[in-house]
């Protein structure tokens, strides 16, 4: 991960931010991926199934989904384009993530000179029906 930030620079000149997506470790494990309308996309996969019987997303996998939209849409706004560190990340699970693509959008609330705050907004079938809320606060060193 120690060239994430040329890769991020690259991505953004180019536009495609899967490449940066792809050199982490823990979002390559989850099968995070930009779509082609620029959408966060989690696609279906069954390492991510927490409850069989549903089956329903693993809390832990939406979460590090909806983590690493944030930092990645975070990088998507620097200028200087360095790696966002977790300070804080609060989640409100509204309801089950099916086994089918969830998607995830970002909204930075407020971009300070060392702390971001950050919503994010997981979503299945439609963006107005979320099955998970979080709020991130990220530090810049």
């Amino acid at each position: 991960m120690s060239n994430l930030p040329l890769l991020a620079r690259q991505a953004s000149e180019s536009g495609d931010w899967n490449p940066v997506l792809a050199a982490i470790p823990y979002a390559r494990l989850l099968g995070v991926e930009i779509d082609t309308e620029g959408r966060f996309r989690l696609p279906p996969k069954t390492s991510n199934i927490g409850n069989p019987t549903l089956p329903a997303l693993h809390g832990g996998a939406l979460g590090g989904f909806m983590e690493m939209s944030a930092i990645i849409e975070l990088m998507k706004a620097m200028d200087e384009i360095k790696v966002p560190k977790v300070v804080d990340f609060s989640i409100d699970y509204v309801r089950a993530g099916l086994y089918k693509d969830t998607y995830a959008k970002c909204e930075i609330v407020r971009f300070g000179r060392k702390l971001i705050n950050v919503a994010v907004e997981a979503w299945q079938d439609s963006p107005d029906k979320p099955i998970a809320k979080a709020r991130a606060q990220f530090l810049i060193d």
